[in-house]
């Protein structure tokens, strides 16, 4: 699961990253909260010959996937994430798997640890970063949701997957990450069927994340900070399980 996530790269370096992407400048958010706005890569018209047309757009959506076909997002629960190995049967995430796949620029995320009930112990928040810095791409869904008095609003949601053996210790469900490589091959809806991108739907390698404690400042989405990112010292240093356990989990902040 992933329920909060940051993203600070400058502009100009997300449009070095994401090459051809038409891109406004944005300010460094590093407490990006459900229901917020949040950036996402779609794939544009593609380039012509003499055409200044963008491989890929840049667009906000509202964080939390609304289908098409719901009547009244009051009455429906917020899908901020998308279990990967079974978004394609779902009625909420089939359409959007299908048609509408995007990127979701992050520079890390916001995983809680949480300890059993028993040993009265508080969750440990932990900053989720690539080892070697810089941008990372989440895969992502985006469907848009019409009222009835024809207002538009666009949505979406990260895809998750289990988490490898060093995430595992803090939880058990992690964003999957898109490659570089991978990105035209994720975004392109029109010859790339679901089953054809599903092998990029797998955990990154062990050591392409580090788990940094941090204080719980991240808890309260009014702290947006760099603050909110600094070590901590923590008395147990975590463990990976041994067996991971499911995770269906869905936040609603309706």
């Amino acid at each position: 699961m992933c329920g909060r996530f940051a993203l600070t790269i400058s502009s100009a370096d997300l449009r070095d990253v994401f090459s051809g992407l038409d891109l406004d400048d944005f300010p460094a958010r590093y407490n990006i909260a459900p229901t917020q706005p949040i950036l996402v890569v779609i794939s544009g018209e593609g380039r012509e010959q003499g055409s200044n047309l963008a491989d890929r757009r840049a667009v906000l959506v509202r964080w939390g996937l609304t289908p098409g076909w719901v009547k009244d997002p009051k009455d429906f629960p917020l899908l901020i994430n998308a279990r990967s190995e079974t978004a394609i049967g779902k009625a909420s995430f089939r359409a959007a798997m299908r048609h509408r796949r995007v990127l979701i620029p992050a520079s890390g995320f916001y995983e809680w640890h949480r300890p059993s009930k028993e040993s009265g112990e508080r969750p440990q928040p932990y900053w989720i970063r690539p080892r070697q810095g810089g941008v990372i791409a989440f895969a992502g869904l985006m469907e848009t949701w019409s009222s009835a008095d024809g207002s538009e609003v666009d949505t979406g949601a990260i895809l998750t997957t289990a988490a490898n053996s060093a995430i595992s210790a803090v939880h058990d469900r992690m964003p999957v990450v898109i490659r570089p490589e991978d990105f035209s091959r994720w975004l392109d809806c029109k010859t790339q069927e679901p089953r054809e991108v599903a092998d990029l739907l797998q955990p990154v390698q062990d050591d392409f994340f580090e788990a940094v404690p941090v204080s719980d400042k991240v808890n309260k989405v009014a702290n947006m900070g760099p603050d909110l990112q600094e070590p901590v010292v923590i008395e147990k240093p975590l463990r990976a399980p041994e067996k991971q356990r499911p995770d269906d989990g869905q936040l609603s902040f309706f």
